[in-house]
């Protein structure tokens, strides 16, 4: 049976999660139980969503989910820059790794069985 490090999104999310979580508790501590500690929630919640879905036959729904949690990391992202709890390079290293871990979950669900 694979194990998560054979999994090219699993690899890509377990790096971006641990710059995610410096970033985090980096941020104001007034923002620690508002959006710094929303985002690093779902960035963890995105890990076990892919563990769960490594390891299960029913794949293409936990795939929707983790599109729904970085769905909603986008707004994340955008509202920190914007209240320039991230500078700009940062909110583009973020961006840029949420766009490259949809497209691999994109892709997960083409190859999946329905």
């Amino acid at each position: 049976m694979a194990q998560p490090q054979d999994y090219p999104l699993f690899n890509h999310w377990y790096q971006t999660t641990d710059w995610l979580l410096e970033r985090c508790e980096r941020m104001p501590k007034h923002t620690r139980f508002t959006v710094s500690g929303r985002m690093a929630n779902l960035a963890l919640d995105t890990v076990e969503l892919l563990l769960e879905a490594i390891y299960s036959r029913e794949r293409k729904e936990l795939i929707k989910k983790i599109n729904m949690k970085l769905e909603k990391l986008r707004f994340f992202n955008r509202l920190c820059k914007d209240r320039s709890y991230l500078s700009v390079t940062q909110y583009e290293f973020l961006a840029r790794a949420i766009n490259e871990s949809g497209k691999m979950c994109g892709a997960w669900a083409k190859s999946s069985p329905s």
